[in-house]
């Protein structure tokens, strides 16, 4: 038994949501994963306007969740990337600077965007949390219910 997971309020016509996810090119075994738990989640929840975009790594999330709040066309943006810890300072300044370019593009632009970055420390755990290995199961399910829930949200306290 686990205490972990969403419980999906509902609510929200599904079939209305235009939803964006970013990849990232970088690790794709673990982001190509993820991405397949989000767009299987985001269907049997009778979301089917799903646009997949893709970029280098987890740097350029931001940049891209930008453009595609900006443009007007997307309820809710979902980039994933997958970050795993090395011997330098590498994964510690592209982590900060892409959940932090990411939060901003959401409080910016009033869409919401997800915080579909994993951080790791081993590739081990990463397969764990895409769902390849052992029974953590795959972390696009969360991401992708999360950001049903938040259109919910930003549909309630929208300006009219």
């Amino acid at each position: 038994m686990t205490i972990r997971g969403l419980v999906l309020a509902p609510a929200v016509d599904n079939g209305k949501l235009r939803v964006g996810v970013i990849k990232t090119r970088w690790n794709p075994t673990v982001v190509d994963a993820i991405v397949e738990g989000i767009v299987a989640t985001l269907a049997k929840q009778n979301v089917v306007d799903v646009v997949v975009e893709e970029v280098g790594g987890a740097f350029e999330l931001p940049l891209a969740a930008s453009l595609m709040a900006k443009s007007g066309q997307f309820d809710v943006i979902i980039p994933v990337g997958c970050l795993i810890k090395g011997s330098t300072m590498h994964f510690e300044y592209i982590s900060g600077a892409a959940v932090d370019g990411l939060m901003r593009v959401s409080l910016d632009t009033g869409i919401p965007v997800i915080n579909g970055i994993l951080n790791v420390l081993t590739e081990d755990q990463a397969l764990e949390r895409a769902g390849l290995k052992g029974d953590h199961g795959n972390e696009g399910i969360g991401w992708a219910l999360t950001a049903i829930q938040q259109v919910k949200v930003s549909r309630k306290y929208a300006s009219t």
